[in-house]
């Protein structure tokens, strides 16, 4: 049904911006209609049956509705322009939906659980129906359906908001089915599960609201970018023109999906005509811009690169990096030769496993170059945290 609805009403010539607000408000008002249908089935066979359960599985779809009506909002709101307000965009509106969306979740949970205790504690029998029955599995076949196009577009369009909406679909069929089995258990044993199911139900629901609340709240508190992000940027850069020698120190500012900003280093040869080279930094920019769909901002690293004294002590201080841990890479290597002893100063970079061993290892680098290149060598050394796709 989505499959058609998005060919009927998101064409293919659609700004990709455009196109992703489309996808999102397509599936906000097809889990409206949905869930809406859910609760009013649900409350009649809850109605019908007892069943405290059912009752509470059809409060919890319509808690779901409410949530794609916040999800359907984020999407319109999201989509608006940058205002002097929000220079940025608002693209993390989505974000902001998503941990409402988890934080109904988890009141529902609460509120299911509480109820299935005191059903618990004072257990009374359910209803036998078929409509009871068929009313269940038909809401077990929709919401899966409902956690399968959920999924799909939300990794195609990259939207946290989505991806919650089918974390909480698929943790509503399992409450589902084991409403379903606790109803026929009743029916052919006599037992009276009806409060520990909707506890077990209550349990799927709260896992589910923390799992979505933990993928929404990450971005929110700057969580590091994709290692394939990552990876794709470094390739770019360090592949675009042979000037480029390397590149380092990567920031990623995410301000909603589709939103990037970042700012990386990239080194050039210092003997190289800067402006041949600040050319080459800005055909890069445009070109990351294009191909990757985020603002970038290239700042130019100058290293000597016809000096082979200088040349040597970089290996040799690489050598002693390695020795330390394989991990370790350095950048920004200067020399600054004084009458009494040489001065090497460079950035390392660590992964963070090792951050709580920075300053050990700091130590052991100067101890290294010390006893290996000389003792009037003195390293001045700062560490960098490493954001690749190996993290």
């Amino acid at each position: 049904m989505i499959t058609l609805l998005s060919k009927l009403f998101i064409k293919k010539d659609m700004p990709e911006s455009s196109k992703r607000s489309a996808y999102g408000k397509l599936c906000g008002i097809a889990g409206i209609i949905l869930n809406l249908l859910l609760f009013a089935g649900k409350l009649i066979a809850g109605l019908i049956s007892s069943s405290i359960a059912i009752t509470a599985d059809a409060f919890n779809n319509l808690s779901d509705a409410g949530s794609s009506v916040v999800s359907l909002v984020s999407f319109r709101l999201s989509e608006q322009k940058p205002d002097a307000e929000h220079p940025y965009g608002h693209g993390r509106i989505e974000y902001v939906a998503g941990l409402i969306i988890s934080g109904v979740i988890l009141v529902m949970a609460y509120e299911l659980i509480k109820e299935s205790i005191g059903k618990v504690l004072h257990p009374a029998a359910t209803t036998w129906s078929i409509v009871v029955i068929l009313i269940l599995i038909a809401s077990i076949c929709v919401k899966c359906y409902m956690a399968f196009y959920n999924s799909k577009i939300g990794k195609k369009i990259d939207s946290a908001t989505l991806r919650a909406t089918a974390t909480d679909s698929l943790s509503d069929c399992l409450a589902t089915t084991a409403v379903l089995i606790a109803t026929l258990l009743e029916r052919f044993f006599s037992w009276k599960l009806d409060g520990w199911f909707g506890i077990l139900v209550g349990g799927f629901i709260l896992i589910a609201g923390f799992k979505a609340a933990k993928e929404t709240v990450n971005p929110l508190l700057g969580a590091p970018p994709e290692p394939e992000f990552v990876k794709s940027v470094e390739e770019l850069v360090c592949g675009f023109d042979e000037n480029i020698l390397g590149c380092h120190d990567l920031i990623v500012h995410d301000y909603g999906p589709g939103r990037r900003m970042i700012t990386i280093h990239a080194e050039v040869p210092a003997e190289g005509d800067v402006l041949a080279l600040h050319d080459i930094i800005d055909n890069l920019e445009h070109k990351l811009s294009k191909e990757l769909s985020c603002l970038a901002t290239i700042h130019m690293d100058p290293v000597v690169t016809k000096d082979p004294h200088i040349a040597e002590l970089k290996t040799q201080v690489s050598e002693v990096l390695a020795s330390v841990d394989p991990e370790l890479t350095m950048h920004d290597f200067r020399v600054v030769i004084g009458p009494t002893h040489t001065n090497l100063i460079f950035d390392i970079v660590l992964p963070f496993r090792l951050s709580e061993r920075s300053d050990e290892i700091r130590k052991q680098i100067c101890e290294e170059v010390s006893a290996r290149i000389g003792s009037t060598y003195f390293c001045v050394i700062d560490v960098d945290y490493r954001m690749s796709a190996k993290e």
